[in-house]
């Protein structure tokens, strides 16, 4: 059964690198196409974000103009954006570090929460906060989606994905309740922003979403909306298929995007869970083609992620926003993306808990020069645990110096 898994996931990732360097294989989908009618998803990634008015019409609002009005709501206090990335199965690293926050006493009232893929199923618990860490706990420490990845057979020769959609649609729509909905609304409606990236198939664009906006419209065709976006985001291209929401094919956000922060606002405080590690230890590939596709997209991805860290710092500095990062350590035994068993996610929500409550889990960053290392590491003290945690990670002075 072991081997079994491991092929599918071998395959699974081959197939994501094919698509992720043919962008155009993924676009021949038989479909309606999209309209033209000026409803294309932003191309200047993330000036724009999609919001849903009260005449249930979508409009684009800059992320200039959003930092401005929240600015203005919060008369000019610093505002709190949290931005979780994706990384499939390590969502229980993102999950537990959360509910450790609140247990620690340490976290904040988040004013922005974004998120993409697995993070983006995350966000709607980060953005209500520690009420609600009861259900994600349940969602990601129980191995909850250990049951996604269900074949499609033969099925997946011809079809658009190797696993069946069903199940991802099923989990999102047991969590998704109309409570939740309500609750997001009320938090909308204080100015408070939750927003979620795709990436449209034809244009290969990210796509932001409001999704406060589509909760504050409510009843059963926002919860659908809202529950495609959700999906759509967490789709992995041939893994799961893409998710068409208003004849605009959509799928992973992490395709163009591993995370992002908006709006932009001076000043800001801008924490980063990164639901995967930011290198890839080293060790022996086998002449597979399996193994060396596994191994070379894996690699090109923490590549794209430090990558992305590293502008992001640049920004937060010519900006003067204070940005904090919490990363899965190289050091920690993380396996697969792809494993969603109750031992492996139980073991890292707890892991993240953990040093999340002992106040081990951030990492400043600064813009540090090559071999600069001590710029780059300003943890918290330790309180108590034993292992390595986030903070202490040998990887950001292998990362600064790099």
């Amino acid at each position: 059964m072991n081997t079994l898994r491991r092929m599918k996931a071998d395959l699974s990732v081959g197939l994501l690198l094919l698509l992720v360097f043919l962008p155009g294989c993924a676009s021949s989908l038989l479909r309606e196409p999209p309209p033209q009618d000026g409803a294309q998803p932003p191309g200047d990634f993330p000036l724009s974000v999609r919001t849903l008015g009260a005449d249930h019409r979508y409009a684009q609002i800059s992320s200039a103009e959003l930092g401005a009005r929240l600015m203005r709501q919060s008369g000019g206090r610093p505002l709190d954006i949290l931005a979780l990335s994706g990384g499939g199965a390590g969502g229980a690293f993102g999950a537990g570090a959360l509910v450790g926050l609140t247990d620690s006493g340490r976290r904040p009232q988040f004013t922005v929460v974004t998120g993409v893929s697995t993070g983006a199923l995350i966000a709607p618990y980060a953005f209500l906060g520690a009420a609600w860490d009861r259900e994600l706990t349940a969602a990601y420490a129980t191995g909850a989606g250990g049951h996604v990845l269900k074949s499609r057979g033969l099925g997946a020769l011809f079809g658009s994905s190797l696993f069946r959609g069903a199940p991802l649609e099923q989990l999102v729509d047991s969590h998704l309740t109309d409570e939740m909905l309500r609750a997001i609304a009320r938090e909308a409606r204080k100015g408070r922003l939750l927003l979620v990236a795709t990436t449209d198939v034809d244009s290969g664009a990210p796509v932001v979403w409001d999704l406060g906006s589509i909760a504050m419209n409510g009843g059963a065709e926002a919860r659908a909306r809202f529950r495609e976006v959700l999906v759509a985001s967490a789709s992995v291209p041939g893994i799961f298929p893409p998710v068409v929401i208003d004849r605009e094919t959509h799928v992973d956000g992490g395709v163009t995007v591993p995370f992002f922060v908006a709006p932009s606002a001076d000043g800001a405080n801008v924490y980063l869970i990164i639901d995967s590690t930011l290198n890839e230890p080293v060790r022996q590939t086998r002449l597979r083609a399996g193994d060396i596709m596994s191994r070379s997209v894996s690699a090109g991805l923490s590549r794209m992620l430090r990558t992305t860290l590293e502008l992001t710092a640049e920004d937060a500095e010519r900006q003067g926003t204070g940005l904090e990062y919490a990363a899965i350590p190289t050091a920690y035994p993380y396996r697969s993306a792809f494993d969603f068993s109750a031992a492996t996610a139980g073991s890292l929500f707890q892991y993240a808990f953990d040093c999340a409550r002992a106040g081990r889990l951030w990492t400043a960053f600064s813009h540090a020069r090559p071999g600069d290392a001590d710029a780059l590491r300003h943890p918290i003290e330790p309180q108590g645990v034993g292992a390595q945690c986030p903070a202490d990670d040998a990887l950001i002075e292998r990362f600064a110096a790099r």
